[in-house]
């Protein structure tokens, strides 16, 4: 369960062809889960904007209910055009969590390991990425740019791999999110 999603659509007149309530897609900020989201009345919300969807219903001061979870397909065309920025906004913000993730990500196989995964990283960045934590852990992302050759943006990469794993349900491996509903 998530408890914070970013916005990425608001659609106050509801779907076209539904029922006139306002509703919203959001990605959640743990398990990058996308949600479908029924705002409280006479809220506004903005994309990219952060809120608790979270157990506690007293926290709850924009969203009235959770209606559940959707896959990428059926977000609207603004979640989708959204949807990387808000996911870099995401990182960002969570930066340790994910430079974590480069300082310990483990080897899948014998043959292929989890930084392979990450969009435009090849075995011999891979292997500079080993070689570096090994030396000592990565601070941060201006950190790990400093240290590895031809890797300016980590987050971006980082970003796209979450992207890769929403768009694609039939993902063998899952670094970030949770695998998509079954149709």
């Amino acid at each position: 369960m998530e408890d914070y999603v970013y916005i990425l659509d608001y659609l106050a007149m509801g779907k076209p062809g539904y029922r006139k309530e306002a509703i919203a897609y959001g990605i959640g900020e743990d398990q990058f889960t996308l949600l479908e989201l029924l705002p409280k009345r006479n809220i506004l919300l903005t994309m990219g904007e952060r809120v608790y969807v979270g157990k506690d219903k007293d926290k709850r001061h924009k969203i009235a209910k959770v209606k559940g979870r959707v896959n990428y397909e059926e977000l609207s065309a603004a979640a989708h055009g959204e949807l990387v920025y808000v996911i870099v906004d995401i990182i960002k913000n969570n930066e340790e969590k994910f430079v974590t993730f480069y300082n310990e990500c483990p080897a899948i196989s014998t043959r292929y390991h989890a930084l392979e995964l990450i969009p435009g990283l090849g075995k011999k960045t891979m292997h500079e990425i080993v070689e570096e934590r090994r030396k000592q852990s990565f601070k941060s992302f201006d950190d790990i740019s400093a240290r590895i050759k031809h890797l300016t943006h980590p987050e971006k990469l980082i970003a796209r791999r979450i992207e890769e794993e929403l768009m694609d349900p039939g993902q063998k491996y899952r670094l970030f999110t949770r695998a998509p509903l079954k149709k």
